[in-house]
This record gives structure tokens, C-alpha cells and sequence, in this order.
């Protein structure tokens, strides 16, 4: 399970650190502004969740905000732009500081498999390289389903689709260490479960995209440069 969610005070503590020497050399106005909202973005991963989206709440939760979160943010502005041009069919969002790329699962595998289609490993290629040119950043694949079924098999088949995602970026080059995966089955709906097409909807795999340790840190100095 994703920890900077589950345990706030845990995610204050090491976002804390994590801004403090990224920001050693701003002003102090610029420091409190970013160590202000680092103390945030525990609460906002609780928001996320409370929403029912564990991979937006993964984004604001990794939030920095003031001028270092403007920096990480027009960044993700040029990637997410790409992002849109790049990958049919594939819903691209910006949220907060960062990117949540939606694919339906039917895009990616077959009714009942985790197996990823040739086809459309296509697009995973294309996120990959998009990764690749972007670095500074990671990742949490969230696999969800729809109701059919039970829930215990539902929340097993998001688990393995959300692993399967990610072997297959990590086998296109991307680095094991940037990538955490989850599955929430059937617990986090974005359509009605009663409806065919509510059901196609809910059958999904987001990946959240959000400034890293050290995308933190580019940031900070950036500001600190006034750039």
C-alpha cells in the first residue's frame, strides 16, 4: 500500500526533509512558502483518497507548491501537452504539481487478463520514452475494475494489472526504483457500476506522475536563480 497516503504524519516528516535542503538556498519568504506546503500535502493525499481517487491523492500529496511547485508545474504543463499528442485514446490530465494518464483497460488487455496487448503496448512505449525524456519524476499505477464479480477476485485482477503495467515501463527502460503500483478493484468508481458503459469506465489503470526527490531539488535552485 502507498504510505505517504496511508500514514499523514509519516508523509509529513519525510516531505519535510526532503524540501528543507532543496530550499537551502532561497529567500525566506520562498523557504516558508514551500516548506508551508509540504506541511499540506499530507492532507492532501487524505483528500485525495477521501475523493476516491488514490492516484490524484498520490499527486497533491507529493505537492511542494509556491515557486518551486510553479517550476515543477510548468514542466508537466510541456509534458502533459505531449502526452496528449502522443497517446490515443489514453485520457491525460493535469492535476496539481504533476500528470494522472488514464487508460481504459480495454485499451491494454483483453476481457479478464492482465496480459498487455501488442497493440497497445504502443502507448506504454510512447509513456515510456516520455519518462525517459522527463526523469525527474515518479510514478504510482493504480488498476481498478468494475463490480462484476466478487471483490476479492476484482481487487486480485487490479493488483495484477497495475503490476503487469508496470513490469512492462520497466522493461521499456524505466527505472524499477520510480514506480509503485496498487489496486483498488472496485472501490473507487468514477461511473455507475449498473450501466455497461459505467462498467467500461471503471475498468482502468491511472498513472500518477509527480516530481521525484531530486525534481524537487532542480526545482528549488531553479527558484533560488529567480529562472
Amino acid at each position: 500500500m502507498i504510505q505517504n497516503i496511508r500514514r499523514p504524519a509519516t508523509a509529513f516528516s519525510l516531505l519535510t526533509l526532503l524540501a528543507l535542503p532543496a530550499c537551502a538556498s532561497l529567500s525566506s519568504k520562498q523557504e516558508g512558502a514551500a516548506i508551508g506546503a509540504a506541511a499540506g500535502a499530507a492532507a492532501g493525499g487524505l483528500i485525495g483518497r477521501a475523493n476516491g481517487s488514490t492516484a490524484k491523492g498520490a499527486i497533491i500529496g507529493a505537492a511542494v507548491g509556491g515557486t518551486v511547485g510553479a517550476i515543477i508545474g510548468h514542466q508537466m504543463d510541456q509534458q502533459a501537452k505531449e502526452l496528449k499528442q502522443n497517446i490515443p485514446g489514453a485520457t491525460v490530465e493535469r492535476v496539481g504539481e504533476g500528470i494522472q494518464v488514464t487508460f481504459s483497460s480495454g485499451l491494454l488487455f483483453d476481457f479478464d487478463s492482465d496480459r498487455v496487448l501488442g497493440e497497445s503496448a504502443k502507448n506504454l512505449k510512447t509513456l515510456a520514452k516520455s519518462l525517459d525524456k522527463y526523469p525527474d519524476s515518479d510514478l504510482l499505477i493504480v488498476g481498478h475494475t468494475d463490480s462484476l464479480g466478487t471483490s476479492t477476485y476484482n481487487q486480485d485482477l487490479s493488483v495484477r494489472r497495475a503490476r503487469a503495467t508496470s513490469a512492462y515501463l520497466t522493461s521499456q527502460g524505466v527505472l524499477f526504483e520510480r514506480i509503485k503500483s496498487d489496486g483498488k478493484g472496485e472501490l473507487e468508481p468514477i461511473a455507475d457500476n449498473n450501466t455497461e458503459g459505467g462498467q467500461a469506465r471503471n475498468r482502468r489503470v491511472e498513472v500518477a506522475i509527480f516530481a521525484n526527490a531530486k525534481g524537487r531539488a532542480a526545482a528549488a535552485a531553479k527558484a533560488a536563480k529567480g529562472l
